[in-house]
C-alpha cells in the first residue's frame, strides 16, 4: 500500500478562517469560513480528492484535535482510533 498524502486544517490568524494546507507541498489546497464548514459533510473528503489523505485537525489555539483518513479503508490498522 502506498503512503497517504498528509494535510494539516489549521487556523490561519492573518485571514481569519481555516486553511487545508498539504504538508508536503506547503500548498493550501482549500479555505474555509470555519472549522465547522471544513469538517461537515465530507468537505474534507472532497477537497483531498479521490485519492485519499491523512488529515490532522488542528485546535484553533493550537496543537491537534484529531486526525482523520479518508477513505476511511485506507486508516492503517497498527494505529489505534
Amino acid at each position: 500500500m502506498t503512503k497517504l498524502p498528509k494535510y494539516t486544517l489549521s487556523h490561519d490568524q492573518k485571514r481569519e478562517d481555516w486553511k487545508l494546507t498539504n504538508d508536503a507541498t506547503g500548498r493550501v489546497a482549500k479555505r474555509f469560513e470555519t472549522k465547522a464548514d471544513g469538517t461537515a459533510r465530507g468537505a474534507l473528503r472532497k477537497a483531498v480528492g479521490p485519492e485519499g489523505a491523512s488529515v490532522r485537525i488542528e485546535k484553533e489555539k493550537g496543537g491537534y484535535q484529531e486526525e482523520r483518513t479518508y477513505p476511511k479503508n485506507r486508516d492503517p490498522k497498527k494505529t489505534p482510533g
